[in-house]
């Protein structure tokens, strides 16, 4: 009988730092992001008002790989432009791997309001 509650105990506790585990990399693993636009970090592209590409290249290489097993560390990168606050619009940008290899970092507007652009880059 102890035996049988010791192994329920410890089968319990397994799975619950399982799955604190994967809540946790959930959470830090996620790649949108919601950022003002304000006279810091917007500009202006094709007449619509935009994330700056700097912020939008910070951001993605911080949040490309968030933990050591979630993504690749890249470092180096660069967007071709801001980001417009339209819903919908997309950029791709780029950086480097450790062994000096370009990656390809699409990104795309989730939604945006007046003063805020919501978008996600993909890995």
């Amino acid at each position: 009988m102890q035996r049988s509650k010791f192994l329920v105990g410890a089968v319990g506790g397994v799975t619950a730092v399982v799955a604190l585990g994967g809540l946790g990399t959930y959470l830090l693993s996620g790649t949108e992001s919601t950022s003002e636009l304000d006279k810091y970090s917007s500009v202006t592209v094709d007449g619509h008002k935009a994330l700056s590409g700097k912020i939008v290249a910070g951001r993605a290489e911080s949040k490309y790989h968030p933990l050591p097993w979630v993504g690749k560390k890249v470092s180096g990168v660069s967007c071709p432009t801001g980001l417009k606050a339209v819903a919908g619009a997309s950029i791709t940008c780029t950086g480097k791997t450790g062994e000096g290899k370009s990656v390809a970092i699409p990104v795309a507007v989730v939604k945006s309001t007046s003063g805020s652009v919501t978008w996600k880059f993909e890995r």
